[in-house]
């Protein structure tokens, strides 16, 4: 066996919650406001020139807005290429004939803003693996002074014992009412020998969720489950009264956890049709239009 360096994200529980939770929150509504910010400009520009700015143009044009401020430089610089991706993402489903697809839309609801997704680049964090620390930076404007940053402990969801280390950026990410950590971790590992000299392609689509081609013959993975289960959660969660409710919360878990399984038993069957064949590449289609 060959060691390999591969790229790990894991989620980790933030134990000092109660400590910072209020700083945790404020980033997360920065983060939805700027998003929010960006999202009108490229509206304003797409009714002007009928173009839509791509990342790099609205972070340029944006880099002195008062809200750019309120995260640090790199997480302000992401939260507007999630919005150019999202703006991608709906481009290329539009391309492929799907006329019901929205552009991105505000995150803002009833008045009130979520708590969006934080990114942390390696400039924006320090991670203490001794002590299972790691200190995230504010931007300016929710700095009460330089030295005002947010120091979380946590602890690894996942087999006792484990380490983090080589830590490339991190997430503080609002899962069902609480704050978890995402940590992305440059891993070293035992990569097994190929199992042959083959090559499999792969497309991803919405009809068919994979298409693998081994060559002399095809296989479809059909995505009808997928879209019968979108449906009908979806149905179901129109009936809440209120959007927030634990009967929302307990649909939308559900939810997940029937996609997270369907595509882990796809993804398990593939690699396995792989390696029955001596599949030793794997290559994947371009995902543009497929978010």
């Amino acid at each position: 066996m060959a060691n390999q360096v591969v790229t790990r994200t894991y989620r980790a529980r933030i134990c000092n919650y109660s400590q910072v939770r209020e700083d945790l929150d404020s980033l997360g509504f920065a983060a939805s406001k700027l998003w929010n910010v960006g999202r009108w400009t490229a509206q304003r520009i797409w009714d002007a020139c009928g173009q839509i700015p791509g990342a790099n143009v609205l972070t340029a044009y944006l880099k002195n807005h008062e809200r750019y401020a309120d995260l640090h430089a790199q997480s302000s610089q992401r939260v507007l290429q999630e919005l150019g991706e999202a703006f991608r993402s709906w481009y290329g489903k539009r391309e492929n004939g799907n006329e019901n697809a929205n552009p991105p839309g505000y995150r803002k609801h009833n008045g009130d803003h979520p708590r969006s997704t934080v990114t942390f680049k390696q400039a924006g964090f320090k991670h203490d693996a001794t002590n299972n620390r790691i200190r995230l930076s504010k931007g300016a404007n929710l700095k009460d002074d330089w030295a005002d940053f947010v120091l979380c402990e946590y602890d690894v969801i996942g087999p006792i014992g484990r380490t983090i280390e080589t830590v490339q950026q991190v997430r503080t990410v609002y899962e069902h009412g609480v704050w978890r950590l995402h940590i992305v971790c440059r891993v070293e590992v035992d990569a097994r020998d190929a199992p042959g000299d083959g090559v499999a392609g792969i497309d991803l689509g919405i009809c068919n969720v994979a298409a693998v081609s081994f060559g002399d013959e095809a296989v479809l993975y059909p995505g009808g489950a997928l879209k019968e289960d979108e449906y009908w959660f979806r149905k179901e969660r129109a009936k809440c009264d209120d959007s927030m409710s634990a009967e929302a919360d307990r649909l939308d878990r559900k939810l997940t956890a029937r996609r997270t399984h369907f595509l882990h038993t796809l993804s398990k069957d593939i690699v396995q049709r792989c390696v029955d064949r001596g599949v030793g590449t794997i290559v994947v289609g371009d995902l543009a239009g497929i978010r």
